[in-house]
């Protein structure tokens, strides 16, 4: 696989920009958009034409010519439930990324502005395992409550990602291994892989799972209820999402501040620390249920798995289950080049939305 690609990853206040031939990457950039710069635009899509301009300055600047590319792939958006895989970007993709069907974020733009790049040089624009990624089980949807059904929300692209090394490392192929995979960082989500499949996963944005750096994770939901009745929608939200976890108990979303206040004997830090590591190994072992028990590997990821006090606490809880595989932190822009690799290699089929 020695395509060339161009990868495009907008965040809320950054957009990477990568370009690959095959698994070498050429180069890559990190622009960073000021908020007073994101706030003078409506909407998300608004956004579109400055972000555009600024990811073909960074080409430019970088001499490289776009007729090399073999394809451009762009970060997936909030689209509606899908099954993993590298989607062709299409113009019902496109219409609902526009819409933000699901919700808005910048990563909407990855799938606007790659296709816009790529129809200028006549190649395909693709987008890999967006969050919205939705395998579920049957059984798994189930929530307790007609009201409401559980949803799929995850990291999928690093999810996907690490299984693919996992399975690797162990001489085999994802679609061939059975897994619990969790994603360690400002939020967590701890899935069932069952052969290439996500059964079952927390909702990492909808209050689901264990407390990360700066989400609450699932919550004693009438005690929750009761102390926030007076709160506005959006105090609750930031309190479950942005404020929660780590930031809530100790004031920061760095692990490393919470292990140099445990050093200095911090007594709270350490309690904190203790405790979102047993919730994470709850979770694993919840998802070691799914499975049946049938498991080849745990694998730790993302950037709070790059802490070996963090992985050796989580490890004492779940290392009876299955044998422990770090992959730390991530790799997204790796993983989008990867997904347009084993399309454009014709290992995979390219998914249409």
């Amino acid at each position: 696989m020695n395509f060339e690609t161009l990868v495009i990853n907008p965040g809320s206040t950054s957009t990477k920009v990568a370009v690959y031939r095959g698994d070498e990457k050429l180069f890559q950039e990190e622009l960073s958009h000021p908020m007073a710069e994101i706030e003078t635009y409506k909407s998300i899509s608004d956004q579109f034409d400055f972000r555009t301009k600024a990811i073909l300055k960074v080409i430019q600047d970088n001499d490289y010519d776009l007729t090399n590319l073999s394809a451009v792939v762009g970060r997936g958006g909030l689209l509606r439930p899908i099954e993993s895989g590298t989607y062709d970007v299409t113009e019902k993709l496109k219409e609902d990324l526009r819409i933000g069907v699901s919700g808005q974020h910048a990563c909407n733009l990855g799938g606007l502005i790659a296709d816009e790049i790529a129809q200028q040089y006549d190649i395909p624009a693709y987008i890999v395992d967006p969050v919205v990624v939705d395998e579920l089980k049957a059984v798994a949807r189930v929530s307790g409550t007609e009201v409401v059904e559980r949803t799929s929300v995850f990291h999928a692209l690093n999810h996907k990602a690490v299984g693919r090394i996992a399975a690797k490392e162990q001489g085999t192929t994802y679609d061939k291994r059975n897994y619990v995979i969790a994603h360690l960082g400002g939020g967590v989500s701890v899935a069932a892989h069952e052969q290439g499949k996500v059964i079952d996963v927390n909702n990492a944005l909808g209050g689901e799972g264990p407390f990360s750096a700066e989400r609450a994770g699932g919550l004693p939901l009438y005690d929750f209820m009761q102390a926030t009745k007076d709160w506005p929608e959006d105090k609750i939200y930031k309190t479950l999402i942005g404020k929660g976890g780590l930031v809530s108990y100790l004031g920061t979303n760095d692990l490393r501040e919470v292990e140099k206040a445990i050093a200095s004997g911090d007594d709270k830090a350490q309690l904190i620390f203790e405790a979102m590591a047993y919730q994470v190994g709850k979770e694993i072992g919840a998802n070691a249920a799914s499975l049946k028990g049938k498991i080849d590997g745990v694998v730790l990821t993302g950037g709070l798995s790059r802490s070996e006090k963090f992985v050796k606490e989580i490890s004492a809880y779940i290392d009876w289950i299955a044998p422990i595989i770090v992959v730390p932190g991530e790799d997204e822009m790796g993983a989008l080049n990867q997904g347009a690799q084993r399309v454009l290699a014709k290992i995979e089929d390219v998914k249409h939305y």
